[in-house]
């Protein structure tokens, strides 16, 4: 099975290529061994799934020959076909993207949600040794997804699409039904809108702070971006309270681009996690940043592309 956490350094193939795509940037890089190179970063090309494809392919075959690639997509995938059922923010809706990178390629392909991608990477150290059994994965970006790690294996529930920690309800009014719903997602009430990068843009606007600056202003002081950043740590507080009462982990981490923030959001989220965490759960759970920060999607892509290789090899 693939994701199984053991010593990764002992069953990886020799030159796997990891890539990321997200909706404003697609990063690849080769892992060879446990070492990852120098990530290639491009802007994605959203206009159509065609040229989308396109510019994967170009991406991967310029990074030269390779046992097997992985695909990191910040979608709904089906793991068993690499089919992706349902996207945002990149145009692969229902692309059969593992045939067909790996018919363009030549070589095998791997596709899975780039939150799991990330968790699988944050499961390893750096030189591919586990670090925890049971891990958590926050990734707050645009959105909000998340990964899970359960004794040890990447848990992906019965068709693949396990671990959408996004779209769990952390604020919701329910004196009255039917409740509040809308056509698409996210859904009000959930962490992904009221904590992703997305809300606090708009929590910052609030303050008069320009889209994309909160952070920076953060850092330098700002009240209302304090504030702003305050707020959104302890929403997703609430988010991280709710894996730790169903998963017990031995590790919650926090990445995406937000979550340079550091202390400044991870803080507020710990002290509202800690309120809200059933008294005797989560005794072992540390909350941390994602150690590899921007690189863990693209490392734990080329990761499951590793472990991809060796389970087809016959080597694991």
């Amino acid at each position: 099975m693939l994701g199984v956490v053991g010593s990764h350094a002992d069953q990886v193939s020799e030159r796997t290529i990891g890539v990321d795509v997200g909706g404003t940037k697609v990063s690849v890089a080769v892992l060879e061994g446990s070492v990852l190179g120098e990530p290639h970063v491009v802007p994605t090309d959203t206009r159509d799934s065609a040229h989308l494809l396109d510019q994967l392919t170009a991406a991967i075959a310029e990074m030269g020959a390779a046992e097997a690639v992985g695909v990191a997509v910040p979608s709904v995938i089906d793991f068993a076909t690499g089919r992706v059922r349902a996207s945002v923010n990149v145009p692969l809706a229902d692309i059969a993207l593992r045939d067909v990178l790996r018919e363009r390629l030549g070589i095998p392909v791997v596709v899975d949600n780039d939150a799991t991608c990330a968790a699988l990477a944050e499961a390893y150290d750096d030189v591919g040794l586990p670090v925890a059994r049971h891990l958590v994965m926050f990734t707050v970006g645009t959105g909000v997804g998340g990964g899970i790690v359960i004794d040890g294996r990447v848990y992906r529930g019965a068709t693949g699409a396990a671990a959408e920690l996004g779209h769990t309800i952390i604020g919701a009014d329910l004196r009255r039904a039917p409740f509040a719903h809308v056509d698409d997602f996210p859904q009000p009430g959930s962490l992904e809108s009221l904590a992703s990068g997305s809300a606090l843009n708009e929590l910052g606007a609030e303050h008069g702070i320009p889209v994309g600056t909160v952070v920076d202003a953060a850092r330098d002081g700002h009240a209302g971006a304090l504030a702003a950043l305050d707020l959104l740590g302890r929403r997703l507080g609430i988010g991280i309270a709710n894996a730790i009462n169903t998963f017990d982990p031995d590790l919650v981490v926090i990445g995406g681009g937000v979550s340079v923030a550091g202390e400044l959001l991870l803080g507020p989220a710990r002290a509202e996690a800690a309120r809200h965490v059933l008294t005797g759960v989560g005794t072992r759970t540390e909350i941390r940043p994602a150690r590899y920060g921007s690189r863990a999607g693209v490392r734990g892509a080329a990761m499951l592309a590793s472990l991809q290789a060796a389970d087809e090899a016959g080597v694991r």
